[in-house]
């Protein structure tokens, strides 16, 4: 059995500690940041050609959305929609045209949206506040026209729960996961705050990529990649 400590935001820490407990395992939930919708958004005026999702969270309140009588549900009703991964696609509301599902993260859904789409068009990105990758700077030189629609925030926590403080400074957490750069960076940044940077030195850091990976190695902690961007891609690396 490992002691994993999941950082990622609800429900989705939820659904993982499930997932951990199924397989043996104790999960430790202590999410670092928390997704705040932004429901006075506005939808950029003017016609899209497609629409680009990077996240489940933003599947998930772009779907809130449409469920109510706003103008963007019009505007993007029968538009294709390109997904940053399958839980991203599989999240994603109805009524688009078609999806299209990258292979887990932002450099190969750039590449999607490069080959699909043709020069001059415009894409409507649906976003956090705080975003890992800039598909408008990754596609100018294509001629893709990119929008920005931020419909959420995420808000870092104020600190590491106290049975996570404990559970760390008495070596009773062999992994954690890593689902993103900011809640890596966030899990860092709130371990050396309350003076417990070292006790996360001895957990094993398993990470969806090398940008994941990327502020725990700056704090001196050990990560391990996952040979894909998934959550199957994370359970690979447990025990081995």
């Amino acid at each position: 059995m490992m002691r994993v400590l999941v950082t990622r935001p609800r429900p989705d820490a939820e659904a993982t500690a499930a997932r951990l407990a199924a397989a043996g395992h104790q999960a430790i939930v202590d999410p670092m940041l928390a997704v705040e919708p932004i429901p006075d958004a506005r939808l950029p005026e003017g016609r899209f050609d497609a629409v680009a999702l990077t996240s489940v969270n933003g599947a998930r309140l772009l779907g809130a959305r449409l469920l109510e009588a706003r103008p963007e549900r019009t505007a993007l009703a029968g538009l294709p929609l390109y997904a940053v991964g399958r839980r991203t696609a599989a999240a994603a509301p109805g009524g688009f045209a078609d999806v299209h599902v990258a292979g887990g993260d932002g450099v190969s859904l750039a590449a999607l949206l490069r080959t699909e789409l043709p020069r001059g068009a415009r894409l409507l990105y649906v976003a956090s506040e705080d975003r890992a990758i800039d598909l408008g700077a990754a596609l100018a030189g294509d001629s893709i026209s990119t929008e920005l629609f931020v419909i959420y925030r995420a808000v870092p926590a104020a600190g590491l729960a106290a049975d996570t403080l404990a559970a760390a400074a008495g070596g009773r957490i062999d992994a954690a996961f890593h689902f993103s750069p900011r809640t890596a960076a966030t899990l860092a940044a709130r371990a050396n705050e309350a003076g417990a940077a070292a006790h996360f030195r001895h957990i094993e850091h398993l990470c969806f990529s090398a940008n994941v990976a990327a502020p725990l190695k700056a704090a001196g902690w050990p990560t391990r990649v996952a040979a894909e961007p998934t959550e199957e891609g994370l359970f690979a690396l447990l025990g081995r």
